[in-house]
């Protein structure tokens, strides 16, 4: 990868441009997902598991206000999707990846850390989440440190700018982002 890619991403390995594209292209399908599942009363966050040879495995969407359930983030719901059709709680044995319309908060990065997922690729980071839908991505102190310990790979910053419109759209059109009363 050139110097100019490596900066664009936010990452904590060296990240291969074969790897960037993929994630690109899978992301960007993601985000433009994101207004079929709003308009079934979903958030606007998507995640996908994918294998080592590049499968889909499960595709979920964000459902806390309409499953009514704080937990059902994206990407829990893909995660504990992928251990029903594995039948175990430990995904390490079976190398696979994570990508997600945005970069996961602190609920989201413990229950990837205990999945056994090796990968994660996401695309709008948690600072213009915040700003784009006030919704509070929580402390994730260095936890790109953190997974790089534990061998879990982490690129971000992919297709930032379709998921960030798609953020904007969600907000524009009336839909609300759940967060609890302070």
């Amino acid at each position: 990868m050139n110097k100019n890619t490596a900066e664009k991403y936010i990452t904590n390995y060296a990240v291969s441009d074969d790897e960037i594209d993929n994630a690109e292209k899978i992301i960007n399908e993601l985000q433009a997902e994101i207004p079929n599942y709003a308009s079934k009363g979903h958030g606007p966050f998507l995640a996908a598991i994918y294998d080592k040879n590049g499968k889909l495995i499960v595709k979920c969407a964000n459902t806390v206000k309409n499953m009514l359930c704080s937990n059902n983030h994206a990407e829990i719901n893909a995660i504990k999707e992928a251990q029903q059709i594995f039948k175990t709680y430990d995904l390490s044995g079976l190398d696979l990846s994570l990508y997600i319309t945005s970069e996961p908060c602190m609920m989201c990065i413990g229950a990837i850390m205990w999945s056994g997922l090796k990968s994660v690729y996401y695309g709008v980071p948690s600072k213009k989440v915040e700003e784009i839908t006030g919704f509070d991505e929580g402390f994730k102190q260095d936890w790109l440190e953190e997974f790089k310990k534990r061998g879990i790979k982490v690129c971000g910053n992919i297709a930032a700018e379709a998921g960030e419109k798609a953020l904007k759209k969600y907000i524009d059109e009336g839909n609300d982002i759940y967060k609890p009363a302070r």
